[in-house]
């Protein structure tokens, strides 16, 4: 009975998103054969004209094609009803001024990330960003999804049948991702206003730090089994747009990090400086495993740990939140850890 039940509800969905597909294809082809709008009610004679009117023309014409991950959609305005299916998209569309209809939920924190929860007020919940709720997302009636091909990929048909959809190529690369959700939005005067009090700040940041640059960070993050260094991701692209310094050993163009299965692999971790992105609200076994970590000799040996400079830092900023906001919040920490006035 269980099973039945479970692929009654799967049709239903299926059956849902058909329907919006085909009114979706009926609009296209009333539109493709009609070559003006179909008169209103109060329309006269005496006020027709045999030429689409200026207002008419500009409306017909106002239709952007915006290229992606997937290929090219065309997107009509500025949207107004907008669902975001990453993390990263809902921080650049708050950004931008856009609070989305709908968008998927923290993956801590829930259901919205501390920083940005202020903002968020009104906004359905759409489940998790790896299996968002279709059903949801119909029933908001968007015109505009923000999705990413990482996560996905396999229901792009699905999302596109229910409106014009967008994707990112990944979730982490918080430019891109700003970028392509100020294009969707037509929102791309915000964004450059954005980004130029970005290069302000990095340059600010840059001259206050002086020769604090040079000093090497690492960054690690401690999970239920294993410990982490991070290479690449949100978090060391921002540092490294800064400029700070990284271990040789702890670079990487294509490899996220590497795990650390053994505490004989601590020695791996030294650095100047070590920011500890650890989750501290999963209740998964990965602070007892960062405390067995911590209390080694091999962790007392670190350089940042003798020079007291190992910083916790809030993990859905630094590593979840993967957007011009978070980027902002990381870099007004990084201030107050180097003491920058």
């Amino acid at each position: 009975m269980v099973k039945m039940q479970k692929g009654f509800a799967i049709l239903a969905v299926m059956m849902l998103v058909a329907f919006v597909a085909a009114g979706c294809g009926g609009n296209r082809q009333e539109t493709a054969s009609t070559s003006q709008p179909p008169q209103s009610e109060a329309e006269t004679p005496s006020s027709q004209s045999s030429q689409p009117s200026e207002a008419q023309n500009t409306e017909n014409q106002d239709v952007r094609v915006v290229r992606h991950a997937m290929g090219d959609t065309e997107v009509k305005g500025t949207p107004e009803k907008v669902v975001t299916l990453f993390q990263g998209a809902t921080d650049a569309a708050l950004l931008l001024g856009v609070k989305p209809v709908g968008a998927v939920e923290s993956w801590i924190e829930q259901p919205w990330y501390n920083y940005i929860r202020d903002k968020m007020e009104g906004v359905t919940n759409l489940g998790s960003e790896n299996q968002p709720n279709l059903e949801e997302i119909v029933a908001l009636k968007p015109d505009l999804i923000i999705a990413s091909k990482t996560r996905h990929e396999e229901i792009y048909s699905q999302l596109s049948a229910i409106a014009p959809t967008v994707m990112t190529e990944e979730v982490h690369l918080w430019k891109d991702s700003l970028h392509l959700t100020a294009e969707a939005l037509n929102k791309q005067d915000e964004e450059e206003k954005f980004l130029a009090e970005w290069a302000d700040k990095i340059a600010d940041f840059q001259e206050k730090m002086g020769d604090k640059l040079k000093l090497e960070v690492g960054i690690v993050d401690f999970r239920a089994d294993h410990a982490r260094i991070v290479y690449t991701g949100f978090s060391a692209l921002v540092l490294d747009e800064l400029g700070i310094a990284r271990p040789v050993n702890q670079q990487g163009a294509e490899d996220w990090g590497v795990k650390l299965a053994s505490k004989e692999n601590i020695p791996q971790m030294d650095a100047d400086i070590i920011f500890d992105q650890t989750s501290l609200s999963r209740d998964d076994g990965r602070l007892d495993l960062r405390k067995e970590w911590t209390e080694h000799p091999l962790w007392k040996n670190l350089r940042a740990v003798q020079r007291n400079r190992v910083y916790e830092v809030d993990t859905a900023v630094w590593n979840n939140g993967s957007g011009p906001l978070a980027a902002m919040e990381m870099l007004e920490d990084l201030y107050e850890i180097y003491d920058l006035q």
